[in-house]
């Protein structure tokens, strides 16, 4: 039987890679990629959290302010029933004085509310500036034609967030539903009771429930808001993650081409060690290892108050130091310890410590004496 012949394709795994080219998110975003999506208006941020904050703000007010709000809004009622005397007694009400009483209630109103309005935008504002920090950008402004397309908004519609959110409001309103009516059901002799009771005190019994209710629907708010949160970063953390390829790519663009910085970085090193080599000629002596260090010393009592290291290698290096010394003359010392701790410890360049003072000065003191500089 003859063998079938197979047509052999080659397969790109990364196109089977999680999220696409380069594989899965699993790096964390960088601080490049978090300022980008700052810039971009893309932060952490719960809305729950500022609503819960909202509602405790507002419905401490409202307890705070609550019988100046009750008095005003009686004198309000008392203006209007004072108006119905004079309109049954000239059978009719110009509407000049209408608008006016109307105007003047508006602005009663007006008064009223402002507080509370001028307080929520207090505290939403700080809320947020605690939760993403004070920046502005305005490119979540910008159009952009993506969202026009009726596709593109079916898909919003319908996408895991959109389903997430949707099963989280119903939730939120079922909680809160519940919650009122616990609070209402606990006071139902005192509605009942508002039949027999003044309309000062009805607004008192009013007011009461109402802060009531509030304070509980604030403070299953603040839970959602602390939940939501967590959530919130968790997910931003999410989705801001890189794959290995995205982290290159970066590094890349910011920092260079990690490749072409090492080739910069081995050129720097040959350009300083050809111009270390050029300074072995100077120096007074080379102190060995012998095999696997060599420095290269220098003194000059007129510039100086220590000798200074001009040259040092390991291996091969040290192999070529010594060539340098042996093709100009210099004297080469064996002294393993030495060797090895100016190697070690000393830059070229800088002087030698104040601890070697002593063994670098017998062995210099040695070579002057058999060059007869002494």
């Amino acid at each position: 039987m003859e063998l079938a012949e197979y047509n052999v394709m080659q397969y790109n795994l990364q196109f089977f890679a999680k999220e696409g080219a380069g594989g899965e998110k699993t790096e964390p975003a960088t601080s490049k990629k978090l300022s980008d999506a700052r810039a971009e208006g893309q932060v952490c941020k719960s809305r729950e959290l500022d609503q819960a904050f909202t509602l405790v703000a507002l419905f401490l007010m409202l307890k705070m302010v609550m019988s100046f709000l009750g008095s005003n809004f009686l004198q309000i009622f008392r203006d209007i029933y004072n108006k119905i005397p004079e309109a049954v007694e000239t059978r009719e009400l110009a509407s000049t004085t209408i608008m006016s009483f109307l105007h003047h209630s508006a602005l009663v109103c007006l008064k009223l509310t402002a507080p509370f309005l001028i307080a929520g935008f207090a505290i939403a504002f700080l809320v947020n500036l605690v939760q993403v920090k004070w920046k502005v950008s305005t490119k979540m402004l910008r159009p952009k034609l993506d969202k026009f397309n009726p596709l593109n908004g079916f898909k919003r519609m319908f996408s895991k967030d959109s389903m997430f959110e949707l099963v989280k409001s119903i939730a939120k309103i079922a909680l809160i539903a519940i919650i009122a009516y616990t609070a209402l059901k606990s006071h139902i002799n005192e509605i009942f009771l508002m039949y027999h009771i003044s309309l000062k005190q009805g607004i008192a019994e009013i007011g009461t429930l109402v802060i009531d209710v509030g304070f509980r629907i604030a403070l299953v708010y603040c839970i959602l808001g602390a939940v939501d949160y967590i959530y919130q970063r968790h997910k931003f953390n999410e989705d801001m993650k890189m794959t290995k390829q995205e982290v290159k790519e970066e590094m890349k663009n910011t920092e260079g081409d990690p490749q072409i910085k090492g080739k910069q970085r081995q050129r720097m090193q040959e350009a300083s060690r050809r111009r270390m080599m050029q300074d072995v000629p100077k120096a007074d002596v080379v102190i060995t290892n012998p095999t696997h260090f060599a420095v290269a010393l220098k003194y000059d009592a007129g510039t100086g108050t220590a000798p200074v290291l001009l040259a040092k290698g390991a291996d091969l290096i040290a192999q070529r130091i010594k060539e340098i010394a042996k093709e100009n003359r210099v004297e080469i010392v064996e002294n393993k310890p030495l060797a090895r701790m100016i190697y070690t410890n000393v830059e070229v360049g800088h002087e030698i410590p104040p601890e070697l003072y002593q063994a670098v000065a017998e062995i210099l003191a040695a070579v002057y004496k058999a060059q007869n500089r002494v």
